[in-house]
């Protein structure tokens, strides 16, 4: 679990392990935690993600959350038309994330001009090289429309 998609700080996260999962150890050196890894904890960050997890428990924002998230896709649908998609089911998703493709485009390059927007794209890019996001691909989403996918989390 990433600690910061639910607003504990960047970089504090946690692992869950079934019993008899064994896994090497990301670092060497000191055997913290029997082993499975080295160095100091960082408490406060420790600490933050408690407290987001404890805040998480509370699911009444996700009503509004998700009538903003539905606005902001019918105003960009408004705006774009059939050059702009879905990905995703319409309803059963995230109440906090949209993610959309714009048709024909790249999602990398229409972020890159709108540097006052905090957005992810659907896709890497590598060595100048653009690929589809394994997620979309096996959503079925062709290459023409995956390629211009932007994720707006909303918060």
């Amino acid at each position: 679990m990433a600690g910061h998609k639910l607003y504990a700080p960047k970089g504090v996260g946690a692992l869950y392990l079934r019993n008899g999962v064994i896994l090497e150890p990301f670092m060497h050196g000191a055997g913290h935690e029997d082993g499975w890894r080295a160095g100091t904890e960082n408490i406060v960050f420790d600490v933050g993600l408690g407290a987001a997890c404890a805040l998480a428990q509370d699911l009444a924002w996700t009503a509004r959350v998700q009538e903003l998230r539905d606005r902001f896709w019918e105003t960009v649908h408004a705006a774009f038309g059939d050059a702009v998609v879905l990905n995703g089911h319409p309803t059963q998703r995230l109440p906090n994330t949209l993610n959309v493709s714009f048709v024909g485009k790249v999602g990398a390059d229409i972020l890159a001009r709108m540097p006052e927007v905090a957005a992810s794209t659907g896709s890497a890019c590598h060595a100048g090289t653009v690929k589809l996001s394994p997620v979309l691909r096996a959503m079925g989403v062709s290459p023409e429309i995956g390629m211009g996918a932007i994720r707006f989390s909303l918060g």
